[in-house]
């Protein structure tokens, strides 16, 4: 029987404001290409008028100047991943350029792979679900997810492909698996390993997933990737901690929980491998001089070697005497300096724990001190190896706000698809809510430290379950979480300390979706889309989108058909072909825009957005969307200053350093 996939998720408009805008410059340079200048000219993809075929370099491909394997060499060593035109084809050759008016040589076919959109892909964490399997055909693949019995073959397939695959050894011909993610004993593939999955083709075979054609690609050793090597994993926990007035139960059972943690530490001879720090936060000190501080660190990290120093900080923490101007307070900027301020070096395993019983700022506050709202921070934080665990205390005199502050907080504490690491803490009353909070708390950090014992001693831990139960106590539901966070950052430690690299396959059929949960009707992603930018095109998006805000804030509802084609022109070129010349204009008035958007298997939200609903937005609606434009820009100002993840791959000049952009950043 057939397995019954769920029905694709139904995309939710957002609003955006209605106005005018002046014609933006494109992003990128160079000349425009004319259709009758056929010389100069790349080819284009069959059937388009407007997309040119391009190609992705390998490691250890070189340009020469014709097609003959003993032609002379124009650039020995091509960066791993440059991306060319095409401008003709001969016999396991392509004539190649990196822009589109003039070819610069040929490269072998077998050192590039096709690759006409900048969409790639990466692992989502190992949270729950199975290895990804790659199969060698698309049919394969079906015939998986079409047997009567998808579960079973699932369990075979998985445990053959991890016995036949491994090693020197030489799988069946007929087997239809060409390779697996690492099994959980070997790890996973570090979330900072730079490889490139680019997406060859795509199918919808069945509602809630995409069969995938993928090239994996690894450059190899890249360095930097070797965290935790040399013994087991020191883990970082950071409580954030709301400070305003009616936390101070909280506070004091904050303290209560650090003294027992630190105890089972001391007790499992894990002393050196355990830290803790707290950061606080309240709310503007501009609107309310009284709070004192929006966010401060109260204890940078402390083992259980040093617990006397930050237990007797987090002592001496009182809640705010004075009343914020809002109920929600500034969490998110608490969230931003545990990011930024604390030493998270010497610690592979990272959780920040939010404790607060009100929602974060919202972007329209003038107060608001973090331009990036939670799901730019979630990625902020994913960026730097930092889990985000939200425990949201909901008392009855928050009720009004318990709903914003949970969509804020699963965003926050997002882990892939609609899996998030947020938990409600049940406040009936002050000692109540203390009281669950403690012991829900309790279990999380307990989790953790359970998770480097285990690793030290060699232990994987296991898998947790895929379903649900539908009744679970608070403690059950904690435990649940530890487990599933445990597990993750487990395998992701181990694949660092083995330098697990991604599959190294030609060409493969992947699912999107983790295949046991599809044989139970559920929807788990096994891959998360981004997008291969430059600097320099990062830079160029930041000041497009900036024009737009700009020109946004300035003017009325009275053109809004500019604003929204310049909005999402911005997110399609990055999408399909960040370097495209347009003279200019936007793909819209170029009248190519449907083109772009044609056969891309993933898109944004905003190129998502029916032009048709564009029209009804309220004025609130408007606003909104012009702060969350405003979020992402912060959030690429972040990417701009993180080094730690652009890769230069010998290239010299900054502007040609790359970074893996999530497809859910783009505008």
């Amino acid at each position: 029987m057939r397995p019954v996939m769920t029905q694709r998720y139904r995309h939710s408009l957002v609003a955006i404001l209605v106005c005018t805008l002046t014609l933006l410059s494109a992003l990128g340079s160079g000349t425009a290409f004319l259709a009758s200048d056929a010389q100069a000219a790349p080819l284009l993809l069959e059937g388009k008028k407007t997309l040119f075929q391009r190609v992705v370099s390998h490691p250890g491909a070189r340009l020469v100047a014709t097609p003959a394997a003993d032609a002379a060499v124009v650039k020995d060593n091509i960066t791993p991943f440059t991306v060319f035109y095409v401008f003709a084809r001969n016999e396991g050759w392509v004539q190649v350029g990196t822009g589109t008016v003039s070819p610069e040589g040929w490269l072998e076919a077998p050192k590039t792979t096709e690759w006409n959109q900048s969409l790639t892909l990466l692992f989502t964490p190992r949270t729950g679900r199975d290895p990804v399997l790659f199969f060698k055909t698309e049919t394969a693949l079906n015939d998986v997810c079409a047997t009567s019995d998808m579960n079973a073959r699932l369990e075979k397939l998985g445990t053959e492909a991890t016995s036949l695959l491994q090693g020197d050894k030489t799988p069946p011909a007929d087997f239809p698996v060409i390779a697996s993610e690492p099994a959980d004993a070997a790890g996973a593939v570090s979330e900072k390993r730079f490889y490139l999955m680019p997406i060859l083709a795509m199918k919808d075979p069945f509602d809630g997933v995409k069969f995938l054609r993928v090239a994996s690609i690894d450059p190899g050793s890249l360095g930097g990737d070797k965290d935790g090597k040399g013994g087991p994993p020191k883990t970082g926990i950071a409580l954030v901690i709301d400070t305003t007035i009616s936390m101070k139960p909280y506070i004091d059972q904050s303290l209560n929980v650090v003294r027992q943690i630190y105890d089972k530490i001391e007790k499992d001879k894990l002393e050196d491998n355990v830290g803790f720090a707290v950061v606080a936060f309240r709310n503007s000190t501009k609107a309310t001089p009284g709070l004192g501080y929006v966010a401060e660190v109260v204890s940078d990290f402390a083992t259980a070697k040093d617990r006397k120093n930050l237990e007797e900080k987090l002592a001496k923490v009182q809640e705010a005497t004075v009343s914020s101007h809002d109920f929600n307070e500034d969490s998110l900027a608490g969230i931003y300096k545990a990011v930024e301020a604390l030493k998270w070096g010497d610690y592979s395993s990272r959780l920040i724990l939010l404790i607060t019983d009100a929602g974060p700022l919202k972007s329209t506050d003038k107060h608001v001190s973090v331009s990036m709202g939670p799901s730019e921070l979630n990625d902020f934080a994913r960026q730097k190896g930092i889990w985000i665990t939200a425990l949201h205390i909901k008392s009855p005199g928050g009720s009004k706000n318990h709903a914003y502050a949970e969509q804020s907080y699963r965003a926050l504490s997002k882990l892939s698809g609609n899996r998030s690491n947020y938990q409600v803490v049940a406040a009936p009353t002050a000692a109540a809510g203390a009281k669950q909070f403690a012991e829900v708390a309790k279990v999380l950090a307990s989790g953790m430290v359970d998770m480097v014992k285990n690793t030290a001693s060699g232990k994987i831990m296991t898998k947790p379950k895929d379903e649900k139960p539908q009744k679970l106590t608070p403690e059950e539901e904690a435990a649940r979480m530890a487990a599933t966070l445990g597990y993750a950052m487990q395998l992701e430690y181990l694949g660092k300390a083995n330098e697990n690299q991604a599959p190294s396959v030609v060409s493969s059929w992947i699912a999107d979706m983790d295949l046991k949960r599809l044989a139970k009707s559920e929807q788990s992603p096994s891959v998360e889309v981004a997008v291969l930018l430059t600097k320099n095109q990062l830079n160029d998006l930041s000041a497009q989108i900036k024009s737009i805000i700009d020109s946004g804030e300035r003017t009325k509802k009275t053109d809004s058909r500019d604003f929204f084609q310049g909005v999402l022109s911005a997110s399609t070129r990055m999408a399909r072909d960040p370097n495209m010349p347009t003279q200019g204009k936007n793909l819209a008035e170029l009248g190519i825009l449907a083109e772009f958007l044609d056969g891309l298997p993933y898109k944004s939200d905003i190129m998502l957005l029916r032009e048709e609903d564009w029209y009804r937005m309220s004025v609130g609606e408007q606003t909104s969307f012009i702060n969350r434009l405003k979020s992402r820009l912060a959030r690429y100002e972040e990417y701009d200053r993180d080094r730690a993840n652009w890769e230069s791959f010998g290239q010299s000049n900054p502007g040609d350093w790359v970074y893996r952009v999530p497809l859910s950043m783009l505008p």
